[in-house]
């Protein structure tokens, strides 16, 4: 029972996805593995839970950064899924593809077949959309997509303050430029969490071909010649060998890809050396081309219209929003940690928007603290293209010792040009009429701070991850990538990494749906290649 066709290391996004497709022929033997546990822990599944579910070893990593030079000394919490679902299942909700341009420039950069006409089919493929299906969309697959369920008074103010300044309205983010504003759509079902497990996961598992270990971590990759064979995990408390016939896929994310294959001896002889492990395979870009979407959360007092500070600062406030949940599904604790979004461009020179704001009807100062006393949104805008480049390297032989994530954020002066033009776009919109009427006094980074020197340090204070890192087992044409375009890893056969960490740039936008069409598109050319 130690052998499979396929093992696929990690039950995240892309994990779940791939066990689907890989197990629809009930002749294949398939193993997924996940270091979490299940997906039953109720705050999973009701949206505002994500407050509960990030920082909580039951279902997060809870890893940090180092500390960050451009961000003046700070390190970040960094939220990982460690759960089935994985991130999907703590996320912000968001479903959000990218801009073609995105993928046309994978194309260009020697990915070929991984263009905008490319993979546009493996978004549909799996996509459930509320409107039905058309020549952009699909309706029917397992990743339901819905309308954001709660709208504010002061988002669509913000919404029309927008477009006063130039910015259009749009009604789809999805349809290969999300130039505009519009409330965000959402991976729910009903007011709930809809995650990779219940989508993909739960229906591959009444075939009977597939076996889910769960808080199983791997701890290195099984290497006979030049050859991956399996993997040994930690399970039970004991170590356990499994092996596969045809192909194992790493899918463990942009920080568990590289760190595993370097705890197996892949990757830099240098890093791996100075960690104390034994070099098998020599592949230094393991672990380098680190890319993350830094937001800045401009934080903008309001009065004279309603925000969710004043209702999550009340016992009768905080009851209300629990029954109106508990009777309809709807109201705060249905709504995703962003509602509103507004992508634009930062200068008139860009080709396409390089901003994405994710505008929300509540402010506080970091993720699991109270909300502040007073009536305020958040402006939280992040660059979508950011030149600036981290890696992730284990420290140690233990696969128990986080591996050192270094994103260097705002390390390129054209980072911090570009967070400096974000903070005064904010400032725009809210300086608008329909946004004005609110007599909006700027909380943070607050309206004294006005030079560009001074915005610089001040986005290094108030900057932080909205979790999108990608890159780090880098996919190309060329010969230093990690994998080939087929996402198969060079120098070594019988491994393939399907997961964000594959991607050669970050899309421009939210990550989640982008790394499910990897995960399709990898099963598919998995299956024919093994056919």
């Amino acid at each position: 029972m130690d052998h499979f066709d396929y093992i696929i290391i990690g039950a995240g996004s892309a994990g779940c996805v791939l066990a689907n497709r890989l197990a629809a022929n009930r002749e294949h033997r398939v193993l997924l593995i996940e270091a979490g546990g299940k997906d039953n822990y109720h705050w999973i599944h009701i949206p505002v839970g994500y407050l509960y579910c990030i920082n909580n070893p039951r279902t997060d990593w809870c890893f940090s950064t180092e500390k960050e030079e451009g961000l003046n000394g700070r390190a970040l919490n960094y939220p990982r899924g460690k759960v089935l679902g994985g991130c999907s299942s703590i996320n912000g909700m968001i479903y959000m593809r990218g801009q073609a341009r995105d993928y046309d420039l994978w194309r260009q950069m020697g990915c070929e077949g991984w263009g905008w006409d490319d993979v546009l089919p493996y978004f549909r493929k799996s996509e459930d959309f509320y409107k039905g299906a058309d020549g952009l969309h699909g309706a029917g697959g397992e990743w339901r997509v819905e309308r954001a369920p709660v709208r504010w008074a002061v988002l669509d103010a913000f919404r029309q303050a927008a477009k006063e300044a130039g910015i259009p309205e749009t009604e789809d983010f999805n349809r290969g430029t999300n130039e505009g504003s519009s409330y965000f759509d959402v991976n729910q079902r009903s007011g709930v969490r809809w995650n990779t497990a219940k989508a993909f996961l739960r229906p591959a598992l009444q075939r009977g071909n597939l076996t889910v270990l769960t808080k199983a971590q791997a701890e290195r990759l099984i290497i006979e010649e030049d050859r991956i064979t399996g993997v040994e995990l930690r399970h039970d408390g004991l170590t356990k060998r499994f092996f596969a016939r045809r192909e194992t896929v790493l899918s463990a994310g942009a920080i568990g890809s590289p760190h595993l294959l370097e705890l197996s001896g892949i990757g830099n002889g240098a890093v791996l050396q100075r960690a104390g492990v034994e070099l098998r395979h020599d592949l230094p870009s393991v672990g380098e081309n680190l890319q993350d979407h830094l937001q800045l959360r401009v934080v903008f007092k309001v009065t004279g219209v309603p925000t969710l500070n004043e209702k999550a600062s009340s016992l009768f406030g905080k009851a209300a929003i629990g029954l109106e949940y508990l009777v309809r599904r709807s109201g705060p604790m249905a709504m995703a940690p962003s509602q509103l979004g507004i992508f634009t461009r930062s200068g008139p020179e860009k080709e396409t928007p390089d901003l994405e704001f994710h505008v929300q009807p509540v402010s506080l100062d970091k993720f699991g603290d109270k909300v502040h006393p007073f009536p305020a949104i958040t402006a939280s805008v992040c660059n979508l293209r950011p030149e600036s480049r981290g890696s992730v390297h284990l420290r140690a032989p233990d696969f128990a010792l986080q591996p050192a994530i270094a994103p260097h954020y705002l390390t390129t002066e054209s980072d911090r040009e570009v967070a400096v033009k974000s903070i005064r776009l904010a400032r725009h919109i809210a300086a608008q009429p329909s946004f004005a009427r609110f007599q909006p006094e700027e909380y943070k980074p607050g309206s004294q701070i006005d030079s560009d020197e001074g915005l610089k340090k001040a986005a290094g204070d108030i900057g932080t991850t909205i979790f999108h890192p990608v890159g780090t087992c880098r996919m190309g044409a060329d010969q230093e990538s990690v994998v080939d375009t087929r996402l198969r890893l060079r120098g070594l056969k019988g491994l393939r990494i399907a997961d964000a960490s594959v991607m050669p740039s970050i899309p421009s936008g939210n990550t989640n749906s982008p790394t499910i069409m990897i995960a399709e598109k990898a099963a598919e050319m998995i299956l024919a290649n093994n056919r």
